[in-house]
């Protein structure tokens, strides 16, 4: 009898330490939601916002660079947006976990869509770090000279908004995982 009561406490204890430990993870999952959201902001801001207007000879005449010139970096600032737009909309439904341990079927919806948003951050990412090295370094192959000794402005802008958009992506990769580990606890 004694021995029947030992092995229950241990599986009660066993269950609240697994239980603990899926809270500690959604805690952490809901912290790194927030910092891939304000990652993504920042990058779409710091893109959306660059431009740098170089004169000529003349007043009159003036060149500019802005990032709607590039269509890559345009899909850089719409994909960064829609990444932040999905992580606020998400960041409900990881506290939600945090309350609720033992959810399983809303964490696979969220490991669907976050590898769908880290496909799509990775894709605007990449594009546009392609762009930015064409920018610093031109191909001379092409005949295509490089702008960051014109603009060096702009060139610190967009190289910086890519810092962050990386930074989200290495979030997403911690929070399939994470979220996979605590599926498979269960």
């Amino acid at each position: 009898m004694k021995s029947v009561q030992v092995e229950a406490s241990e599986v009660s204890k066993g269950s609240s330490s697994s239980q603990s430990v899926s809270r500690g993870l959604s805690v952490i999952d809901f912290i790194l939601r927030t910092l891939a959201s304000f990652g993504t902001l920042a990058s779409a801001i710091a893109m959306g916002t660059t431009r740098q207007t170089l004169p000529f000879v003349t007043r009159f005449v003036r060149f500019k660079a802005v990032y709607k010139d590039l269509p890559t970096l345009t899909f850089f600032v719409i994909a960064n947006s829609i990444v932040c737009g999905y992580l606020v909309i998400s960041l409900p439904l990881s506290f939600f976990h945090i309350v609720k341990c033992k959810v399983i079927k809303s964490r696979i919806i969220l490991i669907i869509f976050d590898t769908v948003m880290m496909a799509l951050l990775t894709a605007g990412a990449s594009s546009a770090a392609a762009i930015v090295n064409l920018a610093h370094n031109g191909n001379t192959n092409a005949n295509w000279f490089a702008i960051c000794r014109q603009f060096n402005s702009f060139c610190q802008r967009i190289s910086g908004s890519l810092i962050g958009s990386f930074v989200a992506v290495v979030v997403f990769i911690l929070l399939i995982i994470i979220s996979s580990v605590v599926i498979s606890r269960r």
